[in-house]
């Protein structure tokens, strides 16, 4: 990722997180998304793919990275780039790394929610299987407590960590985007083959697994690329998809980060386009769920 470095560089500690710690960029509670239920949302920092859309670029890296947010700025040159000395908190330390006891006192705080709504915990990122190990540990931790769990995932990462990792979920939550192989290699980067194969071995290893489709002007939102998702899906006995249409939450972030957003002037989708994909996924004997 290049950055600007007035806006954003690596920190000191580079590279993927000690054996021992996750690390995380966010960690969102009370989300009404992301599995069933009031659920906290554990973002894990590092991905593989390239998806021109991401509303999280932050989470691309697996360096923590320095930003500095303008508006706070006083360009005073005390700090030196040092987080814990500015003095206005315009600089900000993006990638967290915490103990699975650092991580499970924060989820902890929040299980009156879970018990109350039916609600629990997902991992997400980024790409949480560029954590796996760590992320394993933690949902084991988690279903001892009798915590829900879920985790968010492209499937593109090591076939026997997903397959484990599936063992402690209630649910998987896996995307679906370019149904093109060529397409989907060039334009985020990613494997599909590999990630279609992955799913069949979730599913025939009993997980529960439930399909989403990020609604993306230009490239998934076709109907011959729906299609092609919903004639791989027919092989297996699902009964749900989640449709996540495209928005524009984290247009901002990228200059923050110095980076390019080739989005920003990409339209969401209409009501209108987004029904008619709807009344085609359930046509095929889907329960459609909005916005997952």
């Amino acid at each position: 990722m290049s950055c600007n470095p007035n806006r954003c560089h690596d920190a000191a500690v580079e590279g993927t997180p000690p054996p021992s710690t996750g690390r995380v960029f966010n960690i969102q509670r009370y989300s009404l998304n992301d599995g069933e239920g009031i659920r906290t949302v554990v973002f894990f920092k590092g991905c593989p793919l390239r998806c021109p859309w991401c509303s999280n670029p932050e989470s691309r890296s697996s360096k923590q990275q320095i930003i500095r947010r303008e508006a706070k700025c006083r360009h005073c040159a005390v700090c030196s780039n040092d987080v814990n000395e500015c003095p206005t908190g315009a600089l900000e330390l993006v990638g967290t790394d915490m103990t699975l006891d650092e991580l499970m006192a924060e989820i902890e705080r929040d299980e009156v929610f879970y018990r109350s709504s039916g609600g629990g915990v997902t991992l997400s990122g980024g790409e949480v299987l560029t954590q796996a190990p760590f992320a394993l540990e933690l949902l084991k931790r988690l279903k001892r407590l009798g915590y829900n769990t879920a985790i968010e995932t492209t499937g593109h990462g090591n076939t026997t960590l997903l397959l484990e990792l599936g063992q402690f979920c209630d649910e998987v939550l896996y995307d679906f985007k370019i149904m093109d192989s060529k397409v989907a290699k060039d334009v985020v980067g990613i494997n599909l083959q590999r990630c279609l194969d992955n799913f069949r071995q979730l599913v025939d290893q009993g997980t529960h697994v439930v399909p989403r489709i990020p609604l993306i002007p230009g490239y998934t939102m076709s109907f011959e690329n729906i299609d092609a998702i919903l004639d791989f899906l027919s092989a297996f006995d699902l009964q749900e998809v989640h449709l996540l249409p495209f928005h524009q939450f984290g247009a901002n972030k990228y200059e923050i980060f110095g980076m390019d957003y080739e989005f920003k002037d990409v339209p969401v989708p209409t009501d209108t386009e987004i029904e008619a994909i709807r009344r085609r996924v359930e046509a095929r004997g889907y329960t459609v769920n909005i916005g997952g």
